[in-house]
């Protein structure tokens, strides 16, 4: 295991950032759980609740896809007589492909409006083996009707208060295996952003504390990095403003000029649309382990 996975001793971390008390010297002694909890506190994921989603669901629906979802796939090497659950499925981006891969899928979220965009993909792309479930990660899951599957997937939707409880309950379900995608470094949010308006950029906790949480469970788990280029394109430079905007809490006026100016200057158009100059490079761990 890499330097990552050991927090600094006390004040060597920037504010906000867990520090390792210096009476604690073993990484095994730390409540892994506990430590990701002080760290969702600080943050706005309890903010991202299903409004939040119901929110997003046109515009996600819009999103040119990158080759996250392929390579995906291409790690869980599903079989044709899988049952697989899909939990926090989004749009249905992971849903519709591997139904096309397996037996059937489960598709669980908390957005009704995500499980709308969840129908229309099944519809235009001829699926008829999705099954969706209205519902969330602190559900009671066998009052929603999730049964048992064979592998159980979250792909970059486990962002919950108490992550021991919601890795429990996903690998309980899962006969075979499971599998978290999580954000390994920045994740989506663009730093080089956060630089132009002026204000400092903390990624948070990533992938190494599930990693850690999952060993501290008796979890020998896998790891493969996945690097995504996102390069969206934008109808004019109004809209890619706007679709910034959810990475800041209370912009101001004057921060919302700036990343207009930001984009004005790095924007070029080409094929009817803008795009920027540079691509953004977004990194996944997916982490997973085998049933035994």
């Amino acid at each position: 295991m890499n330097d990552e996975s050991v927090p600094r001793e006390s004040g060597a971390g920037p504010a906000g950032q867990f520090e390792l008390p210096h009476e604690i010297n073993d990484i095994k002694s730390l409540d892994w759980n506990r430590v990701w909890r002080e760290q969702f506190a600080l943050r706005d994921f309890q903010k991202q609740d299903a409004s939040f989603w119901d929110g997003r669901a046109a515009s996600f629906a819009k999103i040119k896809e990158t080759d996250y979802i392929s390579r995906l796939i291409s790690i869980l090497q599903p079989e044709p007589h899988w049952t697989v659950l899909d939990m926090g499925c989004g749009n249905g981006a992971l849903a519709v492909p591997l139904a096309k891969l397996v037996s059937s899928v489960t598709a669980v979220d908390f957005s009704r409006k995500m499980l709308a965009e969840v129908h229309k993909r099944c519809a235009v792309e001829g699926v008829s083996n999705v099954k969706t479930i209205h519902g969330g990660w602190e559900d009671d899951w066998e009052k929603l009707g999730i049964g048992a599957c064979d592998v159980a997937v979250a792909s970059r939707s486990l962002c919950v208060d108490d992550l021991q409880t919601s890795i429990t309950k996903l690998g309980g379900v899962a006969g075979k295996r499971a599998y978290i995608v999580t954000v390994a470094g920045d994740g989506p949010r663009d730093r080089r952003l956060f630089a132009a308006i002026g204000r400092p950029f903390d990624p948070g906790p990533d992938y190494i504390y599930y990693y850690n949480l999952l060993y501290q469970m008796g979890i020998r788990a896998n790891v493969e990095v996945i690097q995504e280029r996102r390069n969206k394109t934008y109808h004019s430079i109004e809209e890619a403003v706007e679709s910034s905007c959810w990475m800041f809490d209370d912009l101001t006026s004057r921060e919302k000029d700036l990343i207009y100016a930001y984009f004005r200057e790095r924007l070029v158009f080409h094929a009817g649309s803008w795009r920027l100059s540079r691509a953004q490079i977004v990194r996944w761990a997916v982490i997973w382990w085998e049933k035994e």
